[in-house]
């Protein structure tokens, strides 16, 4: 596919106070934005990145495929061709992404290699966006679509290592793999695929995983797993039918040398793996413990096992992050932001975070189902003075405790909201009586921001 330059189509002049400003033009960005299009919202939108597509344009390995099927990780609006296969490749998902873009028509919004610096409340409402060249624009609100898979998460290291040290989002190539002894830390899906790789062209591939993981088979019967599941199911039922695949495809962790894991299945993010165990069976992968120190070209783990590595990546993922923002506005706890309704505060209106949990599967079909309501809301928010935030807050809604969730139970919750949204709009109303004189707190700008002047 030829990439198509569409930097400066936007002229980011400051007179915008009538739109919105979304951050990141990956999977949730594009999805967000063919949304607000779709609802007459004016909107802009940015991306660091010299191209669209987000992580699976500038931050997966070229091997890489999706976990969760070609079926529910498409927009139900837009389908994936029905040439792609069950699990696309990164490449298939750059082209589809490419694709809604040009069939929304949403490349003239988008200015790409333009970074945000710094986001603040300012007077009446309003919030000041500065971008990395120095120029200022200020919106009405701001969607943060930034993603999580950037922010790279390392863990601590006693001792030295001789090899070299990279986190798996620096993995591009089964070239960085060849011919060497390759330790990869983590259970993640991420560490399992290199793992898997390491497995085909390294010397030697050893998985180190602190616990052990609920590894689940990404087709059962010839049907992908998550296809597997339907709206009906409660998690319980879920868990369950999920035991019975694992148990037949798998059996038990011992028959691979492995523990039997401590969590139980979905109450951390799932495995969707069959590589690893085969590869463990065929002695092309060694499962080992938690790392205890780094010694030279030896590592030694917590069982007092060592092995020699030429290379050690760390598939250890990554933190929920929003550097632009100033320090009152940084309310993200491990990896849950502390909102209201999934996206929004109860002291600040403008404000929404976008895509920051992490759901089993379904990204397309998630997006589309939220953006829909969450449209509705931001025309409701226009009549109202106090933050929507604040309403959910008020009607009994409670901060998030977990990122992770069940794309089944979502559809069901966004299917109520959509039912329960007329009342929704009167309870608002009622609770924006009370709150009169709310206006958001402005903050000073960043002192570590020098301002260029702007250029006509």
């Amino acid at each position: 596919m030829v990439k198509m330059n569409i930097s400066n189509k936007i002229q980011l002049d400051g007179n915008t106070a009538d739109k919105h400003l979304i951050i990141g033009a990956g999977f949730v960005g594009l999805g967000m934005a063919q949304a607000l299009k779709a609802a007459d919202i004016p909107y802009e939108q940015v991306d660091a990145s010299d191209d669209i597509g987000g992580n699976w344009y500038h931050g997966v390995y070229e091997t890489a495929h999706i976990i969760s099927s070609r079926k529910i990780t498409q927009f139900p609006h837009f389908p994936m061709p029905d040439h792609y296969p069950d699990f696309p490749s990164a490449q298939n998902m750059r082209d589809y992404l490419n694709a809604f873009a040009d069939h929304f028509d949403l490349r003239g919004n988008i200015e790409l290699n333009c970074t945000v610096s710094y986001v603040r409340p300012v007077e009446n409402n309003l919030w000041e966006v500065t971008f990395a060249n120095g120029k200022q624009s200020t919106y009405l609100g701001v969607l943060l679509c930034n993603g999580h898979h950037w922010s790279k998460r390392f863990p601590k290291f006693e001792g030295e290592f001789n090899g070299e040290i990279i986190h798996s989002k620096d993995y591009k190539q089964s070239q960085q793999l060849q011919g060497k002894r390759v330790l990869v830390i983590g259970g993640g899906n991420s560490a399992c695929d290199l793992a898997a790789e390491a497995a085909r062209v390294g010397a030697k591939s050893v998985l180190s995983m602190r616990e052990s993981v609920w590894f689940i088979p990404k087709s059962f019967t010839g049907v992908p797993t998550s296809d597997l599941i339907k709206w009906w199911m409660p998690q319980w039922f879920q868990r369950l039918a999920a035991y019975a695949i694992i148990h037949l495809t798998f059996g038990g962790h011992s028959e691979y040398g492995l523990s039997q894991p401590t969590h139980r299945l979905f109450d951390k993010h799932p495995t969707l793996n069959n590589e690893v165990p085969y590869y463990i069976k065929h002695g092309r992968i060694l499962p080992k413990p938690a790392v205890r120190r780094l010694d030279g070209w030896d590592v030694e783990f917590v069982d007092g096992s060592r092995e020699a590595f030429d290379l050690i990546v760390c598939a250890t993922g990554y933190h929920v992050a929003y550097p632009f923002l100033p320090t009152e506005l940084q309310r993200v706890e491990g990896a849950v932001v502390q909102c209201y309704g999934g996206s929004s505060f109860d002291d600040y209106k403008g404000l929404y975070f976008i895509g920051w949990g992490q759901a089993r599967g379904g990204a397309g079909s998630l997006i589309a189902a939220y953006a829909s309501l969450f449209t509705r809301y931001l025309q409701l928010q226009n009549e109202l003075n106090v933050p929507i935030g604040l309403v959910f807050k008020e009607i009994g809604q409670k901060l998030p405790k977990t990122h992770l969730a069940d794309p089944q139970e979502i559809f069901r919750q966004l299917k109520l909201a959509h039912l329960s949204f007329n009342w929704l709009v009167k309870k608002a109303h009622q609770i924006d009586t009370l709150h009169p004189n709310f206006s958001n707190q402005p903050l000073p700008p960043s002192e570590s921001i020098q301002l260029q002047p702007l250029v006509h």
